[in-house]
């Protein structure tokens, strides 16, 4: 997901230029560490709220 998203908005910011694939590569290596440290600290959260949701819509 990081990747895509990275490479799209990359795009935009950036345009084709001769360097965009290290540009690119140079953020992706920045977003990709993120994305895995706040799955890591927010989807214990997120799991407990689906599962309190979903409870509530069965009742």
């Amino acid at each position: 997901m990081s990747l895509s998203i990275t490479l799209a908005t990359t795009l935009v910011r950036v345009g084709i230029t001769q360097n965009f694939f290290w540009t690119w590569l140079e953020v992706w290596s920045v977003a990709y560490p993120v994305a895995i440290i706040c799955i890591l600290i927010y989807r214990p959260f997120v799991s407990k709220l689906t599962i309190v949701v979903v409870n509530k819509f069965k009742q």
